[in-house]
C-alpha cells in the first residue's frame, strides 16, 4: 500500500526487529488460542494496531506459497486464533551450510582471548560438529581466525581492567570531529552491540558516563590507580541501542533526494516522510545532532542530494561552510 501524500511516520522499525517479534509471537499465540486481542497486545508489548498489522503480515507467511502452506489468522471478533502455523513452532533444523557458518563463527569467537569461560562455546561446538559431521562427513577442516587489527588484544586488556577495577588511559579518535583526544576512564563494562565492541566507563574528561568503540582506541594503557567509578555513576540503558541524543542536541530536518536514502538507514533518525515521485521522490527525515560540523561534512558527501530544511540557522551555517570550502578549493586550483 502506498502511503498517502505527505504521510508522516516515525523512524521505521528494522526488519530484523519485526521478524524477531513475529517468530516469538507465533508459538506464543498458538498456545493461547482465543486470547483477547487487547490482552495479547499488552503481554506482547505492542499496541493493538501493531498486533493487527503483524497478524495481517502472517497471512502471507508460511513454509510455501500455496494457500494451505500459509498461516491463517483470525481476530475480527476481538479474539486471536492461529492455525496452520505448527511448523514455525517446531525447533529449527539447520542445513549443512548453516551449521558450518555457526561453527566458523563460534570458533572465531573462541579465539577472542578475553573470553575466559569457553565451556558453553565448546559444548555448543561439539554438538554442531557432531550433527554436521553425521550429514556431511568430518568438519575438522573448517578453520576460523580473527583479523581484527588488535581488537582481541584491546578487548582482553579492558576486560582485565574491569575485573581488577583499574583506571585506563585512552587515546581515542572521534571521527565526528576528526580529532584525537586523551582521557582517563574508570571502566564499568565491555559490551558487544551492533557488530562492534564498546567500553563503557566514567570519563574524567567529560565527567560523565561514556561509550567508546574499541576500534577507535588508538592507544591504551592500564594505570596503577583505582578505577572504581564515582558514587552515582550508572551504566546506560542500551536496550534500544548505543545512540542516545542529549537534551540540548539540535533537531534538524533534511530533504534527501533519490540516491541519498541510505542516510536514513545508516544514521538514527527520529522520523521519516516519503516524498511522492510526482514531487521528486526521496524522503524527508529529522535527526538530532550536537555537532553541526559533522552535518556539514555529511551534506558535502551527499553532493547536493541532501538539503537542510530546518532550522534556518543551521541551513545558513551549512551554506556558509560550503561557500568557504568551495573558495578554498578554487584558490588552490
Amino acid at each position: 500500500m502506498t502511503p498517502a501524500k505527505g504521510a508522516r511516520r516515525t523512524a521505521p522499525e528494522s526488519a530484523t526487529a519485526r521478524l524477531t517479534r513475529l517468530l516469538t509471537m507465533v508459538p506464543w499465540l498458538l498456545n493461547r488460542q482465543g486470547i483477547d486481542t487487547e490482552r495479547a497486545a499488552a503481554e506482547l508489548g505492542v499496541t493493538v494496531e501493531q498486533l493487527e498489522s503483524d497478524l495481517s503480515l502472517l497471512f502471507v507467511c508460511g513454509y510455501g506459497q500455496m494457500p494451505d502452506e500459509l498461516i491463517e489468522a483470525e481476530w475480527e471478533e476481538g479474539r486471536v486464533f492461529l492455525s496452520n502455523a505448527d511448523t514455525i513452532a517446531r525447533p529449527l533444523r539447520l542445513g549443512v551450510d548453516e551449521a558450518a557458518t555457526l561453527i566458523v563463527g563460534l570458533r572465531a569467537l573462541r579465539e577472542v582471548s578475553a573470553i575466559s569461560d569457553t565451556g558453553l562455546i565448546d559444548r555448543t561446538l561439539a554438538k554442531l560438529e557432531a550433527a554436521a559431521g553425521a550429514v556431511a562427513g568430518p568438519v575438522s577442516r573448517i578453520e576460523a581466525s580473527i583479523d581484527d587489527s588488535g581488537i582481541a588484544s584491546v578487548l582482553g586488556t579492558l576486560r582485565e581492567a574491569v575485573a581488577s577495577s583499574r583506571r585506563v588511559h585512552l587515546t581515542y579518535h572521534v571521527p565526528g570531529r576528526d580529532e584525537t583526544t586523551r582521557r582517563d576512564v574508570d571502566p564499568m563494562r565491555v559490551i558487544g552491540m551492533d557488530g562492534h565492541w564498546y567500553l563503557e566507563g566514567w570519563c574524567h574528561l567529560a565527567s560523565d558516563t561514556r561509550l567508546f568503540r574499541l576500534d577507535r582506541i588508538v592507544d591504551l594503557a592500564v594505570l596503577d590507580i583505582d578505577g572504581t567509578p564515582p558514587e552515582g555513576a550508572a551504566m546506560r540503558d542500551l536496550t534500544e541501542g548505543t545512540y542516545r541524543p542529549a537534551p540540548d542536541d539540535v533537531t534538524v530536518t533534511l530533504r534527501l533526494l533519490p540516491g541519498a536514502r541510505w542516510v536514513a538507514d545508516y544514521y538514527p533518525v527520529e522520523s521519516l516522510t516519503e516524498v511522492p515521485e510526482a514531487e521528486g521522490g526521496g524522503s524527508v527525515v529529522t535527526l538530532r545532532t550536537s555537532d553541526t560540523q559533522w552535518l556539514q561534512r555529511l551534506l558535502r558527501r551527499l553532493g547536493g542530494r541532501g538539503i537542510v530544511v530546518a532550522p534556518s540557522d543551521v541551513a545558513e551555517e551549512v551554506r556558509l561552510g560550503a561557500d568557504a570550502a568551495l573558495a578554498g578549493y578554487v584558490g588552490k586550483c
